[in-house]
C-alpha cells in the first residue's frame, strides 16, 4: 500500500471518497474538479499499485507500440497539484453506510460525506476444467499485460479465447511478441456484437492472412495442465490445441460485489439514475459498474457521458444522464473497422449496402424512416465519425439517401470534398476523439483558449493524446478554427506527406507495412514515387523495422550508396577497404600497392578514422578493384553509406606503458560485431586504452574510454563542423558488458532517431535522460536490444563489393524507367 497526496482533510469541504483509480472514477474527479475546485476533501482508493492509465490503450503496450509511461492519464503531480489523497494497492473491503466509512484491507479506515463507486468490471472466467492453471491469464490490466509479455519472450503458443475486441486485441499483441496464436470464439462470427457476417468474414481473412488461426463455433471444454502449468486446451468436438499461455478473453461482467454487499440495490450492475445516485442518496456510482435504465455499458464512450452528469448533480447544477449511442474501432494495426448502432435489422429497417472485393471494403448502413440506426465500415472507414454524428443527432437523411454510402463528400454533392470542410460541418457535439471522450466543440474551445497546436490541443483538453486515430480530424479543426495561424508542430518529412518522421515509423510497425509503395498508399502520399528525401529514409525505416522481410531498394539509394564508393568532384571514385580496429598487414598493403598501380590511382590518403583511401578510381574499374582487394581478404569500409564507418583505436595495454585495457582488441570485437549495419546517419567508434584519449573517443557516436576498473561508455560526439563532446552513458566492468551496450544503444539509435539525423542532434532533441531511461529503466532492455541488433546484423554482414565484383548487375541505371524523376534527384545528390 502506498499513500500520495494530502492526508488530512481541508475544513468546510464535504469529504469525497472515490473506489476505484481507473478511467471513471478518475474522470468524474476531472468533472468535479472544473466545475468546483475547492468543493471536496478527495480521496481516491486503487487497488492497484499505481497511477491511473488508459486501460484501452493496453493493447498497444502489448503489441510493443506504446510503453505504460505513454498511456498514463493523470500522473502523480495531477494528484499533488489538485490535493488529492491516493490509496494505491489497497482494495477497499467493506462499506459501512451507517457510519459512512469505507474500510481498506490495509485496515485503513476513510470516513465521507459522499461515496462515489468506480469499481469497474470483472473478467469472465470460464468455469472449465483447468481454469484456475498457472499460465491461464485474463486481460485486463497492466499486470496482464506484463504476464502476458513474460510469456511471449520464449515464444511458443497462445490461445485466446473469445474472438471480441479484447480477444482480437490480445491475439494481435501477442502475435506480434513472436507466437503462434489461436483465438478459440463461441460464435460463428467474430465481433458479432460489433459486426454482421460479411464484415465479420473479412476480419477473419484479413487475421488468417497475418499468421493466426481463427476457430469459430468453437466451444473450449477442457484446459489441459502438467505439473500445474497450461499445456492446451480441448474443444466439444475433441480438437486438441497447444498453448503455453491461455488468455481468457470472453466477456466481462459489472464488478457489484462491494455494493451487493453493502446492501445497494444490484441487478446485473449497480442499479443508478439519471445523476449516478444509487439506492443510498449519499452513495454514486458510475462506469462499467453500474446499470443504467436497464443497460450496462461495456465501452469507454459512455463512461465520459456519465462522469459528466455525475459531476453536473455532484456541484448542484443537475442535467441527467439518458443514456448513450455507442460506436467501436478495434485497435489492431492496420486493420480499418468501424461499427455503431444496432446493425440487426429487422421490420421496418433497410440497407444500403456497398463491397468492393477488390480493395477489402465493405460498408453497410442501417435506416429505419430514413434515419441510420446503424452502420458497419470495414476497410474505409474515414466517415465513421459523420455517420456516427447522423445516428445520434436522429437526422431525417432523405434527402442525401442516394448518395449516403459513397460518404460525406459525395452525399454533399461535392461541397465538402476538403476534409476541412467536412469536419466544419460536424455538430459541436460530435465525438472527435473516442479514447478520452472528447467532443467537436470541447476542442474548438481548447483552441479558441489558446491552444494554437496540435501538441498544445492533446495537453488542453487530451483529444488525439491516446490512440492517435482522430489526429487528422484534431488538425482540421485547428485549422478550421485558427486559418493561417496554427502554429507548426514537428516538421513534415517532405513536400509528399504530412507526416513526420516519427509518425511514419510508428505507422510502418503499428501497419505492418512491408514495402515502399505500400507506405506511400496507407499514408496518402501526395506524389506517386515520392521524392529524393523520402524514398531513402522510407527504405531505411522498412530496412529497420523488417530485417531479414524487407529487400532493400536499391534504387532508393543515393549515388555513393549505389555505387559502394564515394564520387569525387571529378567524377572518379575514392575506394576504402575495412581495416579492423586501424589493424593492417603487409598482404593487404600489398594488395592496396598493387591496386594503386594496376589503376593508375593518383593518390592515397590515410583517413582520421585509421584506413587508407585510394582515390581516382574510374567507374569502370570499381568491379575489378573490389575483386583485387576481396582476393587479399578486404571488404567494403563503407565509408560511403549511413552505416558503420570505422572503429578507431589506440594499442592500448598491449603496448602503451599507459593503456589499461585491450583497447587495440576490444575494438577490433566492436567493429566485426557492428560492421554492415545500416543507420540513420554515418556512425563512427573509438576505443582509447586510458584517459589520455589518443583514439579520441569523446568525440565520436559511440566512445569506449577504458580505466582501471573497466570500461566508460560515451554517446553522441561529433568531430564535423558542430564540434561536440560525447555524454557519459554509463560505466561498465567487461568487454562483454561493453559490447552489448555498444549494440543496444545502436540499436536504440536505430529505431529511434529520423533519417539523416546523427545521435549528436537525435540526443539532443530526445535528451540523454531519455536515453538512460530507454536502455537502464528495465534491467533486461539492454539485452533485448542487443539481441534485435545482432539479428538484423545476420542479414546484414554481406560485402556489396564481393557481389557486386562476382558480376551481380548495378540498379544505378536500371530503375531510370520506372522512377525517372527521382532518379534525376538522388543521381545529382
Amino acid at each position: 500500500m502506498s499513500i500520495k497526496g494530502r492526508s488530512s482533510p481541508a475544513r468546510g469541504r464535504e469529504r469525497l471518497v472515490v473506489i476505484g483509480n481507473g478511467m471513471a472514477g478518475c474522470r468524474a474527479v476531472e468533472e468535479i474538479l472544473a466545475r468546483a475546485p475547492d468543493r471536496y476533501d478527495i480521496t481516491i482508493f486503487g487497488a492497484e499499485p499505481r497511477v491511473n492509465y488508459n486501460r484501452i490503450m493496453l493493447s498497444p503496450v502489448l503489441a510493443g507500440e506504446k510503453r505504460f509511461e505513454e498511456i498514463v492519464i493523470n500522473p502523480q503531480e495531477w494528484y499533488d497539484d489538485n490535493a488529492i489523497t491516493l490509496v494505491w494497492g489497497d482494495r477497499v473491503d467493506y462499506i459501512d453506510r451507517e457510519h459512512k466509512s469505507v474500510v481498506a484491507r490495509s485496515g485503513r479506515v476513510e470516513p465521507y460525506d459522499r461515496l462515489l463507486i468506480a469499481t469497474g468490471s470483472d473478467p469472465f472466467i470460464i468455469p472449465v476444467p483447468g481454469h484456475d492453471l498457472d499460465g491461464v491469464v485474463t486481460f485486463r490490466d497492466l499486470d496482464d499485460v506484463d504476464r502476458m509479455l513474460a510469456a511471449a519472450e520464449t515464444g511458443g503458443d497462445a490461445v485466446v479465447i473469445g474472438g471480441g475486441l479484447l480477444g482480437l486485441e490480445a491475439a494481435h499483441g501477442l502475435s506480434l511478441r513472436g507466437m503462434k496464436v489461436t483465438v478459440v470464439h463461441l460464435m460463428p462470427t467474430l465481433m458479432e456484437r460489433q459486426l454482421d457476417e460479411a464484415a465479420g468474414w473479412l476480419l477473419r481473412k484479413e487475421l488468417e492472412g497475418r499468421g493466426q488461426t481463427i476457430l469459430t463455433g468453437a466451444n473450449t471444454k477442457h484446459i489441459h495442465g502438467v505439473d500445474g502449468r497450461v499445456v492446451g486446451i480441448e474443444l466439444e468436438d475433441g480438437t486438441r490445441v497447444k498453448a503455453d499461455i491461455v488468455v481468457m478473453a470472453a466477456g466481462i461482467r459489472p464488478a457489484t460485489g462491494l455494493a451487493k454487499a453493502a446492501g445497494l440495490d444490484v441487478e446485473r450492475g449497480i442499479l443508478v439514475d439519471d445523476h449516478m445516485v444509487t439506492s443510498d442518496p449519499a452513495i454514486l456510482a458510475v462506469g462499467e459498474c453500474v446499470q443504467h435504465r436497464g443497460l450496462c455499458y461495456g465501452l469507454v464512450a459512455p463512461l465520459w457521458d456519465m462522469c459528466r452528469s455525475l459531476a453536473d448533480f455532484a456541484t448542484d447544477a443537475p442535467t441527467g444522464y439518458s443514456g448513450s449511442v455507442t460506436s467501436t474501432k478495434l485497435k489492431v494495426s492496420g486493420i480499418d473497422l468501424f461499427s455503431a448502432g444496432d446493425f440487426s435489422g429487422g421490420e421496418g429497417c433497410e440497407d444500403i449496402v456497398l463491397r468492393d472485393a477488390s480493395r477489402g471494403i465493405y460498408k453497410r448502413i442501417v435506416l429505419k424512416d430514413d434515419r441510420i440506426v446503424g452502420t458497419v465500415l470495414y476497410g474505409d472507414t474515414a466517415d465513421g465519425n459523420w455517420y456516427f454524428d447522423l445516428m445520434r443527432r436522429q437526422e431525417d437523411l432523405s434527402d442525401i439517401r442516394e448518395g449516403l454510402i459513397f460518404g460525406q463528400a459525395f452525399a454533399s454533392g461535392g461541397a465538402l470534398a476538403d476534409p476541412s470542410a467536412a469536419v466544419a460541418a460536424l455538430s459541436d457535439d460530435a465525438e472527435i476523439c473516442g479514447c478520452n471522450g472528447v467532443s467537436k466543440g470541447t476542442v474548438v474551445k481548447c483552441i479558441e483558449g489558446g491552444a494554437h497546436s496540435l501538441d498544445a490541443v492533446r495537453a488542453g483538453c487530451k483529444a488525439s493524446a491516446s490512440c492517435g486515430s482522430c489526429t487528422g480530424l484534431v488538425e482540421s479543426l485547428l485549422s478550421v478554427t485558427l486559418g493561417g495561424d496554427v502554429e507548426s508542430g514537428p516538421k513534415a518529412m517532405c513536400k509528399c506527406t504530412s507526416f513526420t518522421h516519427g509518425d511514419v515509423r510508428r505507422q510502418i510497425v503499428e501497419k505492418g507495412l512491408r514495402e515502399i509503395p505500400q507506405v506511400m498508399q496507407e499514408l496518402h502520399w501526395s506524389t506517386p514515387d515520392g521524392c529524393a528525401s523520402c524514398r531513402p529514409a522510407l527504405n531505411y525505416y522498412l530496412l529497420c523495422a523488417w530485417p531479414g522481410e524487407y529487400v532493400d531498394d536499391q534504387k532508393s539509394r543515393f549515388v555513393n550508396e549505389r555505387m559502394h564508393a564515394n564520387i569525387q568532384k571529378d567524377g572518379t571514385y575514392s575506394v576504402v577497404p575495412r581495416m579492423w580496429g586501424g589493424i593492417t598487414n603487409p598482404r593487404e598493403l600489398r594488395a592496396i600497392a598493387d591496386v594503386v598501380e594496376k589503376y593508375d590511382a593518383p593518390m592515397v590518403k590515410v583517413t582520421g578514422g585509421q584506413r587508407l583511401d585510394i582515390f581516382g578510381i574510374r567507374k569502370e574499374d570499381l568491379p575489378a578493384v573490389w575483386a583485387d582487394l576481396n582476393a587479399a581478404g578486404m571488404v567494403s569500409g563503407h565509408a560511403y553509406g549511413k552505416s558503420l564507418r570505422t572503429v578507431k583505436t589506440c594499442v592500448g595495454s598491449e603496448w602503451c606503458r599507459f593503456g589499461t585495457q585491450d583497447s587495440t582488441g576490444l575494438g577490433v570485437q566492436i567493429e566485426r560485431m557492428t560492421w554492415g549495419s545500416w543507420m540513420p546517419h554515418k556512425f563512427k567508434i573509438a576505443v582509447s586504452g586510458c584517459p589520455r584519449n589518443c583514439a579520441e573517443a569523446t568525440i565520436k557516436d559511440f566512445g569506449v574510454v577504458c580505466v582501471d576498473s573497466g570500461y566508460e561508455l560515451h554517446v553522441g560526439g561529433n568531430g564535423g563542423i558542430k564540434v561536440r563532446a560525447t555524454d557519459l552513458l554509463c560505466k561498465v566492468e567487461s568487454e562483454r558488458e561493453a559490447l552489448d551496450h555498444c549494440a543496444a544503444f545502436i540499436q536504440l539509435y536505430r529505431e529511434e532517431a529520423y533519417y539523416l539525423e546523427r545521435t549528436a542532434p537525435w540526443i539532443e532533441r530526445v535528451g540523454l535522460d531519455h536515453v538512460k531511461e530507454r536502455l537502464f529503466s528495465d534491467p533486461d532492455t539492454v539485452a533485448q536490444l542487443a539481441a534485435r541488433f545482432r539479428f538484423s546484423q545476420t542479414f546484414m554482414q554481406d560485402d556489396p563489393w564481393a557481389r557486386r565484383a562476382a558480376g551481380e548487375r548495378s540498379d544505378l541505371h536500371s530503375h531510370i524507367a520506372t522512377v525517372r524523376p527521382v532518379a534525376a534527384e538522388m543521381e545529382k545528390a
